[in-house]
């Protein structure tokens, strides 16, 4: 259980004093408000905070820390705000930390193929400094224009290309982090192999921002390569998309860069939004693979394999795309997809599940049956080389809202538990947040929670840091102030 108190005037001067007058926001409720939520479209999961500070250092956000625990006040951190599961949402009011200033490359260190970055810095500016020296950073959310790195290292975010290169965690070697009693540490460094006591930098990496805040990042960076290609491939139905999947890696004896799968649902409404024809009257579904390497002639070979493979494997037809302007037109159905959805119907929930990839055939039945009970549209799309779907549930539009908050609970617990039956869980690289924490009970055993919550315990004795995410926190009383 635990205790919180309501930010005071005299706090946030405090706060002021830390980090400067103009980069504190208090009693401006138009302006906090913006800050209560993230990418979640239900706003009824929306929260403000009661104070926003955005410190330019690690000293600050350290003195920022031990004011909050001996006033015994919340704090939220937030990168861009472009989350999808409420994680840097304020749910207990408080103080939400804001990393908005702290977004500079610090370094690029050829010699280590490592860079050093703070935690603001939007991900997709990290390859536009590294590209010149040869280098490129493989972590790859496809947010990645307008996402920031603490919040990906935070989700251990993921995305189209982790089939071939992994998510976020695999180039987190070192990691600067402010406690949330406000100590500052150093796990990790430049270097490559380390197993110097408990591998704490690795837990940091997916904790949601619940036992530290980041202020200097050390990322690994890769050779670039110097070359790519795009296939679209139409296949009639989801069986014939998903079973192509392991015989490209088997088969072909490759790991594409990646493999992404949409239904017929989330083809035809792509498509629909961008005013054009799909490329096949009768798709069933379709994969679009990239491949990527060092040799014109090696990529050549790859995508012949992979068009060969696939034909045998029952495509319709495969689109190559072999230069950007091509390679951009395939991608745009699947890149505006979120858009699109919208466009039916705002009121929906983004899911993340993920089952083991030759379980997706097994899923694709039971979320049409979940559409039919429940009369809600379930779209699927997303990662099919790593079993990472985008089921998303969306309200039809002449379904009333008071139906559409008694369904979706529901509908969301009958596909986590199916998820789960399938050897899978609840989000493969957006979190648990405060979105899904009720339902984390469906796929983890209490023991396995409790130690979570005993390892929260440990780095955040006041609970204090991102609390109401993962798991529940239990508040006995707040002061207000009259």
């Amino acid at each position: 259980m635990s205790t919180y108190n309501p930010v005071t005037p005299e706090i946030a001067r405090e706060l002021a004093d830390i980090v400067g007058e103009r980069h504190v926001v208090y009693a401006d409720e138009e302006r906090l408000a913006s800050y209560a939520h993230d990418e979640v479209a239900d706003l009824s999961l929306a929260h403000p905070p009661e104070v926003v500070v955005k410190p330019a250092s690690a000293r600050e956000v350290a003195a920022i820390m031990r004011l909050a625990n001996r006033e015994l006040i919340p704090v939220t951190p937030r990168g861009a705000g472009s989350g999808l599961s409420c994680g840097a949402v304020p749910v207990f009011g408080g103080i939400l930390l804001s990393t908005e200033r702290m977004n500079r490359i610090l370094e690029i260190d050829t010699e280590n193929m490592v860079v050093v970055v703070e935690p603001g810095v939007i991900t997709n500016e990290i390859n536009q400094a590294v590209e010149p020296y040869g280098l490129f950073y493989a972590g790859y959310p496809m947010s990645v224009e307008s996402c920031t790195i603490g919040g990906n290292v935070a989700e251990n975010a993921g995305g189209g290309r982790a089939i071939k290169y992994g998510v976020t965690g695999r180039y987190v070697l070192g990691l600067e982090v402010v406690l949330p009693t406000g100590e500052i540490v150093q796990l990790g460094g430049k270097r490559v192999k380390d197993v110097t006591g408990y591998d704490l930098l690795h837990l940091m990496v997916g904790s949601e921002g619940t036992l530290g805040i980041f202020t200097s990042i050390i990322l690994r960076l890769l050779p670039l390569p110097r070359t790519r290609a795009v296939l679209l491939v139409p296949f009639a139905d989801v069986a014939a998309a998903v079973a192509a999947v392991p015989r490209i890696m088997t088969q072909g004896r490759m790991i594409p860069t990646s493999i992404e799968f949409m239904d017929r649902l989330s083809v035809q409404t792509a498509y629909d939004y961008l005013g054009e024809s799909p490329p096949h009257p009768n798709i069933g579904a379709m994969l679009l693979i990239e491949v990527d390497g060092y040799d014109r002639s090696q990529i050549e070979a790859e995508c012949n394999a992979v068009v060969d493979i696939c034909l045998e494997a029952g495509a319709l037809d495969v689109y190559v795309g072999d230069n950007p302007a091509a390679e951009r037109r395939m991608w745009r159905p699947r890149q505006n997809l979120a858009e699109a959805f919208k466009l039916i119907c705002p009121v929906q929930s983004l899911e993340d599940i993920v089952v083991p990839p030759a379980h997706i055939t097994a899923l694709m039945p039971e979320l049409e049956r979940l559409s039919r009970q429940y009369e809600v549209l379930i779209p699927c799309y997303g990662h099919a080389g790593d079993g990472n779907l985008h089921a998303t549930i969306i309200k039809r539009p002449e379904t009333p809202m008071e139906e559409w908050e008694e369904r979706l609970p529901q509908v969301l617990t009958e596909l986590y538990r199916t998820v789960a039956r399938l050897g899978g869980t609840i989000s493969g690289e957006h979190g648990i947040g405060s979105k899904r924490l009720e339902y984390l009970p469906l796929v983890m055993d209490e023991a396995l929670i409790a130690l979570h919550r005993r390892i929260k315990a440990a780095f955040d004795p006041n609970h204090i840091l991102n609390p109401g995410k993962i798991f529940q926190v239990t508040v006995t009383s707040k002061v207000t102030v009259t």
